[in-house]
């Protein structure tokens, strides 16, 4: 085996076994693999381009059900295609600059996210149900008065996020899954992350999620979703048992760098991203 697709098949099973990190962690990770691949031999800027579609798509498959995977090797994708007359040499340092900008972007979207939430978060009783990165950042930024945080067996996954926003001087109570639902009665929202948004408004996140936002709903607390414009897919969403799918009808509002949206009007948003049509397109074929 030639240590091209070792390299890749390592990200590529590093990706698939991952259960500690976010969507945002794993966009990240893809992309990276995607630039190592681009530093290798290649005849042409169209062989190079075809090496990249065929590792993006292995990267993509790897976790189908995190968008941000998808979104992430789909726009460096794209970039490479519209570009794929360019010697290779010239495409290697656009996959780079498109990498750079991305995971940038990334960076900055967490921080205008965090801005956009700055008056639902002031004061408030939070609960959260998924260790998001972009949820993280908007609590530390915009410390609420207390916040709840889910810890689901068997890893105890939430323990650490917990631990993470107590060092940042916020108090937090933790609860079980079990227990979380009974909590709502004294929140004022429920903030979770994305894995993937689709188009009509449904979010996929951690199991557990449509629970919440269905008790969420019987209580009259909004439930708030903040997740990066690379989490948005221009795709119907699956089957309901494939996923822990959450319906557009029990989300108060999509939170983006872009602003803050009605869940059932986050298909506009996903049509003017130019990006997530292409890059999609191109995973698919």
């Amino acid at each position: 085996m030639s240590s091209v697709s070792t390299v890749l098949d390592e990200r590529i099973d590093e990706l698939r076994r991952d259960r500690e990190h976010g969507g945002s962690w794993m966009a990240r990770r893809a992309v990276e693999a995607l630039v190592e691949e681009a530093e290798q031999d290649a005849e042409s800027g169209e062989a190079l381009v075809e090496r990249l579609l065929s590792a993006g798509r292995e990267l993509a498959a790897s976790r189908p059900g995190v968008g941000a995977v998808a979104g992430a090797v789909g726009r460096v994708l794209a970039a490479a295609q519209r570009e794929r007359h360019l010697q290779v040499d010239q495409l290697r340092q656009l996959v780079g600059a498109e990498a750079e900008s991305l995971l940038d972007g990334r960076r900055r979207a967490g921080a205008s996210i965090a801005v956009h939430l700055k008056e639902r978060l002031t004061d408030a009783i939070v609960l959260t149900h998924s260790a998001s990165a972009t949820v993280r950042e908007a609590l530390v930024y915009t410390p609420p008065e207390r916040v709840i945080c889910t810890v689901s067996a068997p890893q105890e996954e939430g323990r650490t996020f917990a631990q993470e926003l107590r060092e940042a001087g916020l108090e937090v109570e933790l609860v079980t899954d079990e227990e979380a639902p009974g909590k709502l009665e004294w929140a004022s929202l429920l903030l979770v992350g994305a894995d993937t948004v689709f188009h009509d408004g449904t979010v996929s996140n951690k199991p557990g999620t449509h629970v919440l936002a269905q008790a969420a709903a019987e209580s009259g607390v909004p439930a708030i979703v903040a997740c990066e414009v690379i989490k948005l897919a221009p795709l119907d969403a699956p089957a309901p048992d494939a996923l822990d799918l959450t319906p557009p009808e029990l989300i108060d509002s999509i939170v983006t760098e872009e602003g803050t949206h009605p869940a059932d009007e986050i298909g506009a948003l996903i049509d003017r991203t130019p990006f997530l049509r292409d890059g999609y397109n191109l995973l698919a074929r």
